[in-house]
């Protein structure tokens, strides 16, 4: 059953790895992969692999009918859907048709039902295909869109960073998709920056004297 913690480790295929919250389980999901340049950081190469993800926390969608070939399909497609919405939102761009369409499209099917169990926990309702698990991803994406928080969507402010995420936090000032990434290269930058600055500057012993 979903819990409330959102965010996973993403694996850099050049080494290293760390762990990247997105704010919402929806783009924590568009950062699973992707197409072209993005290709080199695919996870879900088979049906088993969505299976595994959408089982995870907090989504904590276990199948109980195994994704198949035509669920990878469409969930690669939502996911696409789900990046190229939230990059036109951070840039305060409009939302492109086949976008909204694609999202619409997978939000349509039945979401996840929540069942109450016996020892008084929550499930969800079996069965659970990756269909309702996709819709609930694409439902998500339909109120973080259209709702209060829309305006936080924003893509990490380093230059070679693509990550977007939605700024939750109270002060509304997340700049970085981590701290221990992009955060800390541009500490680390700005440092290099001021202690070459320093290094170049006259010192009061270079100073010529006055007449």
């Amino acid at each position: 059953m979903r819990a409330t913690a959102t965010g996973r480790v993403l694996h850099d295929p050049k080494g290293g790895s760390f762990r990247f919250d997105a704010g919402a389980v929806c783009l924590d999901f568009a950062h699973t992969g992707g197409e072209g340049r993005y290709a080199v950081f695919e996870t879900l190469h088979e049906p088993a692999d969505l299976g595994g993800w959408l089982a995870q926390p907090p989504l904590g969608a276990v199948l109980t009918v195994p994704a198949t070939t035509r669920d990878l399909i469409a969930a690669k497609a939502l996911r696409q859907a789900i990046w190229d919405a939230a990059h036109a939102q951070a840039a305060h761009r409009p939302l492109p048709a086949t976008t909204v369409a694609a999202i619409n499209r997978a939000a349509a099917a039945a979401p996840l039902a929540p069942a109450l169990t016996a020892a008084g926990t929550a499930e969800w309702a079996a069965p659970v295909r990756a269909a309702q698990a996709l819709s609930a991803l694409a439902r998500e994406m339909i109120e973080l869109l259209s709702g209060p928080l829309s305006a936080r969507i924003r893509e990490c402010a380093s230059d070679n960073c693509p990550l977007v995420f939605v700024d939750s936090s109270r002060p509304g000032a997340r700049r970085w998709c981590s701290m221990e990434r992009c955060g800390n290269r541009h500490k680390l930058r700005a440092l290099r920056a001021r202690r070459d600055a320093a290094a170049h500057s006259p010192g009061e012993e270079n100073t010529p004297p006055r007449p």
